[in-house]
C-alpha cells in the first residue's frame, strides 16, 4: 500500500499543470484509485485498495473559498494553468476566489471533477494519458 511520503515524492515533481498527467500516473501505479483535494487548506485524501486511506495534510494556511462560482474565469484560468501558465500556489488562490471548494480524481474513470462549497459539480475534465 501506498505511503504519504510516496504521494508527496510524486507531488513533489509537480511544477505547474502540465506535470499532472505525469503525477497521475505515477501515483496510480502505486495504488492509488482515487484521492479528493481541498481547497480550504491543502489536505488531501488518497483512497487505495481494501479500503486504504491515507491524508496528507494540510500544505497552506486557511484560505476563503467564495460563496458563489464563476465557472467561465475558472475554466480560463484552469486552462492557463494546464498550460503551464502558473504554479500550485497560484492555482489554489484560483480556486477560492472562483468558487472551487475541491476537486475529485478517478483513476478509473481518468477523470478529474470541480466542486463547489454546495457540493455542485462545476466542471467534469479527462485527464490525459
Amino acid at each position: 500500500m501506498f505511503t504519504v511520503e510516496q504521494i508527496k515524492a510524486a507531488h513533489s515533481k509537480v511544477k505547474s499543470g502540465a506535470d499532472f498527467p505525469s503525477y497521475i500516473k505515477e501515483i496510480k501505479a502505486l495504488g492509488v484509485r482515487h484521492y479528493k483535494s481541498y481547497v480550504t487548506d491543502g489536505h488531501t485524501d488518497y483512497f487505495g485498495e481494501n479500503d486504504h486511506v491515507v491524508t496528507v495534510p494540510a500544505k497552506y494556511e486557511t484560505i476563503a473559498v467564495a460563496e458563489t462560482p464563476t465557472i467561465e474565469k475558472f475554466k480560463a484560468e484552469l486552462l492557463a494553468h494546464q498550460k503551464g501558465k502558473t504554479d500550485y500556489l497560484t492555482f489554489i488562490k484560483m480556486c477560492a476566489e472562483t468558487g472551487i471548494e475541491n476537486w475529485e480524481i478517478r483513476m478509473d474513470k481518468m477523470s478529474c471533477t470541480y466542486y463547489d462549497k454546495a457540493g455542485n459539480t462545476i466542471l467534469v475534465e479527462a485527464i490525459p494519458q
